[in-house]
């Protein structure tokens, strides 16, 4: 079979990628056409564009990138009736991949939806233009089911990918090696210029007060090297697309609100979910978010089980007192691991991209 795909940040190149390499295990013949980046790629899909020339951040970003935005749709249409897929298949990215679940539709080919649009959080009534145009969803979120069940929607739960990438996970003893003379404090800026330029700063202004740790910023190199100039001088290392290395060995993480919240959980380092965009993103989203947490941790949890920082929260003397109480043992950084260990039962078992990948094509052939 032919299978499009869009994805439209990291975290969904790394979800792309698997399921790409489980459908390619069960479709000797598949052909992959779409959007993603080096990891999809890498596992076979054949790029279209890269994922960073699609993806825009922020409420009111989106708003002044808007004819940027129809321009790459319309192309990404037009892509899809040259490639001739099969099936489409969506993976996160909402606003974007929204547009082209009703184009597919219109066009007759099955739209497979992969980690859902976040209707949960704002505008719900999305969810009935999900129903309308995607002819099967996968989700990762346990509270996500019963959410569509509201809307007469029956999707299929399929644990979070994020449990086989943790577990597939391979320490390097060299890395453990070369990072255990002083306990590590890691610093997770996101993976968005956007994020990168509104978060580091203010994360790096903690360094001088920690002075007994080693810390470490958790860069990605498909961004501008120029974005972590001020971790250099602040003595502060760079390390490259070694995130779950980093995390294996910290003690504590900051860390900007997205995937990296459940994965910094997963690998058991206690964390502040931090989070800061423009004053105008902050006010659109806070008059139609109706959740009360932003980490998935916290969603997931049902509960406060970290600490979130936004806007104005985020702040350096706030920040030092929350980063002092994570690194001291005692009852706090030990309620947030026992927490852990339930979060992690919350999500499921290993083998999700295996499992939504036989799903995609049992569907296919009916």
């Amino acid at each position: 079979m032919r299978y499009y795909l869009i994805c439209g940040e990291r975290s969904g190149d790394l979800h792309t990628s698997r399921l790409v390499a489980a459908l390619k295990q069960r479709d000797q013949q598949a052909v992959f056409r779409g959007i993603g980046g080096e990891l999809s790629q890498a596992n076979g899909l054949e790029l279209y564009r890269h994922y960073k020339d699609v993806a825009v951040m922020g409420a009111w970003e989106v708003f002044v990138k808007l004819p940027f935005i129809f321009k790459r749709i319309k192309e990404t249409k037009e892509d899809i009736l040259r490639f001739k897929p099969d099936a489409v298949v969506l993976i996160d990215f909402g606003g974007f991949n929204m547009k082209i679940a009703k184009f597919a539709h219109e066009q007759g080919i099955p739209v497979h939806y992969y980690i859902s649009p976040k209707v949960w959080a704002w505008n719900t009534s999305r969810a009935h233009n999900i129903k309308r145009f995607i002819d099967h969803m996968f989700v990762i979120l346990p509270f996500e089911k019963d959410f569509f069940k509201q809307f007469d929607y029956e999707v299929d739960y399929v644990g979070n990918p994020l449990k086989d990438a943790v577990a597939d996970f391979t320490p390097d003893p060299e890395f453990i090696k070369k990072y255990n003379s002083k306990p590590v404090i890691a610093v997770l800026p996101g993976s968005r210029t956007q994020e990168v330029t509104q978060m580091l700063n203010t994360m790096l202004q903690m360094v001088p007060s920690f002075p007994d740790y080693q810390w470490i910023v958790a860069g990605v190199d498909n961004l501008n090297a120029s974005l972590y100039e001020e971790a250099k001088k602040a003595g502060v290392e760079v390390i490259y697309n070694q995130t779950y290395q980093l995390l294996n060995v910290s003690r504590a993480a900051l860390v900007t609100s997205g995937t990296a919240t459940l994965e910094t959980a997963l690998f058991k380092v206690p964390q502040i979910v931090c989070y800061k965009t423009s004053a105008i993103t902050y006010s659109l989203a806070k008059f139609v978010i109706k959740v009360p947490f932003i980490s998935l941790v916290n969603l997931i949890a049902g509960k406060e089980v970290v600490r979130e920082m936004i806007q104005s929260d985020f702040e350096p003397k706030a920040l030092k007192i929350e980063l002092n109480k994570l690194v001291t043992e005692g009852d706090y950084r030990t309620t947030i691991l026992k927490e852990y260990d339930s979060l992690a039962q919350k999500i499921g078992e290993k083998g999700v991209s295996d499992h939504t990948a036989s799903l995609m094509i049992k569907y296919l052939k009916k």
